[in-house]
């Protein structure tokens, strides 16, 4: 059972739809107890860094979220939801993130028209689970002001933990894998059939970590 955690996410219908759409089984919650015995964790997230940590925090979620990934439970964070595993973003500097990965989420430089919004090409870094099954460098869909810089000498956001990159005025982290971690910069849930494998991978990683576990 795949629990996604609701905290007023603008995108959270769309990622129910596409968890229904390929059967998976799913839970919507914001309660602390169902998060901290989750067998894996689905943070979805549109809008504003500081917003979703004072939710998070209003919610009492962050240290069940921490418990859950912890006993190393399956993640998948999606745009806000994978920024939310580092130290802070330079949306809310005054906010800490989660702190289960080093780094800093940072602002797209002046110049650069914001939201980058549209879709773009990923560059697959590495053999990863999320990216299971895809070949080529394919399309999905971004809409953020702030990414995860390609930091060489950041073990969060080291090419050995970038699972693709993507290039928009800079080359930066579009996705990342980290043992039972995993976040995408780009939103699977409106990146069409791309981004449906991406969550099917996600899904089956979920229920063959169950299986082990049982």
């Amino acid at each position: 059972m795949i629990t996604v955690i609701d905290y007023g996410a603008g995108n959270l219908r769309s990622v129910e739809n596409a968890l229904h759409y390929l059967g998976a089984p799913y839970q919507v919650t914001s309660k602390a107890d169902e998060v901290a015995q989750a067998n894996a964790l689905l943070l979805p997230g549109v809008g504003h860094f500081g917003q979703m940590m004072r939710s998070l925090a209003m919610l009492d979620l962050i240290l069940p979220i921490k418990e859950a990934l912890g006993r190393k439970v399956p993640y998948l964070g999606i745009c806000l939801g994978m920024h939310a595993l580092f130290e802070a973003s330079e949306e809310a500097p005054a906010l800490p993130g989660l702190g289960i990965l080093s780094g800093t989420i940072r602002r797209f430089t002046p110049g650069l028209k914001v939201p980058h919004m549209g879709w773009n090409q990923l560059q697959l870094k590495k053999s990863s689970r999320l990216f299971r099954g895809l070949s080529g460098d394919p399309y999905v869909y971004f809409a953020h002001s702030f990414y995860l810089p390609q930091d060489k000498n950041s073990k969060s956001a080291s090419r050995e933990n970038a699972a693709a990159l993507t290039s928009y005025g800079i080359d930066f982290v579009a996705a990342i894998e980290r043992g039972n971690l995993q976040g995408v910069q780009f939103h699977p849930e409106k990146s069409g059939d791309i981004g449906l494998r991406v969550v099917r991978n996600f899904v089956d990683d979920c229920l063959r970590s169950a299986g082990e576990r049982d």
